[in-house]
């Protein structure tokens, strides 16, 4: 039994919470490619593809965000599952035909979304749930045939179509990327103390439920590719008994690789309170 080979499109300008939160979260081998630099996967020889939050636009005219799109679009083609997060369900949305805009406003903080559809994605958590966001973009033209799964009143908080899935906010933020992003944004000292303070354990743990995001995907994966070769199924599947091995990272030949680490783990930040 081999671990999911997951695909991490990094296009958070090397921002390094980006890279420890996507250990934390996600369980399989993950290759990681800094796509602001240029870093493309050689090929697609993956069982999932994870696409990160950024602080570009997609619809930029830049050589990075033209060969991402490019490499993405090949990707979905041939079916590989796809999870997009904040600029990675943009993306996913554009690659698929969908529209994105400049919303005219920024949504930060911890924000309640509502669910619209019934979804494997968002199994275990409740109909109106609590998550960090962080943008000033949205998906406003759903792809054809993709469905809204998420909303609130800024935007569609998360689509499907297919195998692709995309969610607006941030599951995998923790405490420390929250306050980390803040700190960078051209804010108004009156809004910077407000959405500061908004960042507490209490809505942290509240903010915790949204993680099963990943598991639910990594579930879905699994049964893609166990259809696909029944033998491959990964270590850790419920089907099979087995326990979860530990996280590999695997990076880009420019970057290091090393085991799954976490400077702010969810244990100390309250998840596992």
């Amino acid at each position: 039994m081999s671990d999911l080979r997951i695909a991490v499109l990094n296009a958070s300008h090397r921002d390094m919470n980006t890279t420890r939160n996507f250990r934390r979260e996600l369980d399989g081998s993950l290759a990681e490619y800094y796509v602001t630099d240029g870093e493309i996967p050689d090929d697609y020889a993956f069982d999932a593809v994870v696409v990160s939050g950024s602080r570009s636009s997609v619809y930029w005219d830049e050589e990075w965000i033209d060969a991402t799109r490019a490499w993405v679009g090949e990707a979905v083609d041939r079916d590989i599952p796809h999870l997009g997060i904040c600029w990675g369900h943009q993306l996913l949305a554009s690659v698929l035909g969908g529209t994105v805009e400049a919303m005219g406003a920024y949504e930060v903080g911890y924000s309640e979304i509502t669910r619209t559809a019934d979804t494997r994605l968002f199994e275990g958590i409740p109909e109106t749930f609590t998550s960090f966001t962080s943008h000033s973009d949205a998906v406003t033209d759903l792809p054809p045939g993709a469905t809204a799964l998420a909303e609130n009143h800024y935007s569609v908080h998360g689509f499907r179509k297919d195998r692709v899935f995309g969610v607006q906010f941030h599951p995998e933020f923790d405490p420390k990327t929250a306050r980390d992003l803040v700190h960078r944004k051209d804010l108004s000292q009156e809004r910077l103390e407000s959405v500061l303070a908004e960042i507490t354990a209490e809505n942290y743990r509240k903010a915790c439920e949204s993680k099963l995001v990943f598991d639910n995907y990594l579930a879905f994966v699994r049964e893609v590719t166990a259809e696909a070769d029944p033998a491959s199924v990964p270590a850790g599947d419920p089907t099979t008994g087995d326990q979860p091995t530990d996280v590999e990272l695997e990076t880009s030949p420019d970057g290091p690789t090393e085991p799954a680490g976490d400077a702010e783990s969810d244990a100390a930040a309250g998840c596992s309170d």
